[in-house]
């Protein structure tokens, strides 16, 4: 939708394993802040995950908005809403290919986490799996969070340690109890003393997330 100016459109999206239109399931994977699609599709190395289309779409300038998660949503304006409709364009193509939505996992690192797990809340009905890594629903204290649809049992994984300088414990909380409340089947793990990364840990989670969609 670059006519309407989305600053993401003309960005590309990356994959690795079998075409879309050829795959068991897909795995949209959203890169962090400063990061790079090619950075988190490397995660997909780590999975075992015969018939899974990875995919990446990559953020304009590496970023997909400019200021912390934390600050209002408008001050992240146009480019939190053209990331949204990023993820909603290039979900979209892969139901266009055939894969239904509950052979979709969403899967997104700190900033890339944020924006997963936004979009799943926003766009809430069964996909085959929500992982959020380090990140959390997007917006300041006291965020409204109304949300319609239902997640209707997507298998959920929420990982962050309690000292991450980027995302606040809370948020982790409040995103936990948000999705469960949206009918997601949810999983959290808060890791003492991590630094702002992935742990094996995690991995195993995220193919078990993985295990079930396939």
């Amino acid at each position: 939708m670059t006519s309407n100016g989305n600053v993401h459109d003309d960005q590309p999206v990356l994959g690795v394993g079998p075409a879309v239109d050829e795959a068991r399931a897909v795995m949209v994977m959203v890169h962090g802040r400063g990061a790079s699609a090619q950075d988190i599709l490397g995660l997909s190395t780590e999975l075992t995950a015969d018939g899974i289309s990875f995919v990446a779409p990559q953020a304009a300038n590496h970023t997909w908005y400019p200021y912390s998660f934390l600050e209002p949503m408008e001050k992240n304006e146009p480019y939190l809403s053209a990331a949204l409709q990023r993820l909603a364009d290039l979900v979209a193509d892969v139901e266009a290919a055939g894969v239904p939505a509950e052979k979709i996992v969403l899967l997104g690192f700190s900033q890339g986490a944020c924006l997963a797990t936004e979009f799943a809340a926003r766009n809430a009905r069964r996909y085959g799996g929500v992982c959020g890594l380090s990140g959390g629903l997007i917006g300041p204290p006291g965020t409204e969070r109304e949300y319609p649809g239902s997640l209707d049992g997507t298998p959920v994984f929420l990982g962050c340690s309690d000292v991450d300088a980027h995302i606040p414990v809370d948020r982790v909380h409040e995103t936990e109890e948000v999705l469960r409340a949206l009918g997601g089947d949810v999983t959290k793990q808060i890791y003492p003393g991590m630094g702002h990364t992935i742990n094996r840990d995690e991995i195993q989670h995220i193919q078990q997330i993985v295990d079930g969609v396939l």
